[in-house]
């Protein structure tokens, strides 16, 4: 029991520093992960999406997709595709760590820098 509760504390401190590279990586304060509902509302900052969206991911059952939409809007915005979301939703714990750990730049909202060259 004891295993599983170091287990659980070290899978914790993973993500939350990773989420806090997220943030810092997209010009967000990384303190903002650890703010209840603040936290949210950066997210939606990283991924291009209104603060009213905040209220669509706390609606049972629409928030099941919109959370999947804002985790691809977000795996998006480092230049990630739609397998590293799937990643991100069913192994977040190893996804989580890559994208806030890895070498991936922040391209803007939903990889607005991409979209722009594909565009011109």
């Amino acid at each position: 029991m004891t295993f599983l509760y170091i287990l659980s504390v070290v899978v914790f401190l993973l993500i939350l520093i990773s989420m806090w590279n997220i943030y810092t990586k997209a010009g967000k304060p990384g303190w903002a992960v650890i703010v209840p509902v603040y936290n949210i509302l950066i997210l939606l900052e990283i991924a291009g999406k209104p603060w009213w969206w905040l209220f669509l991911l706390i609606l049972p059952v629409a928030n099941i997709f919109y959370g999947i939409w804002l985790w691809n809007l977000v795996s998006l915005s480092f230049g990630k595709d739609e397998g590293f979301t799937v990643g991100l939703i069913l192994l977040p714990f190893v996804f989580i760590p890559i994208l806030g750990l890895g070498d991936d730049l922040y391209k803007g909202p939903a990889g607005a820098s991409k979209n722009r060259i594909k565009r011109g």
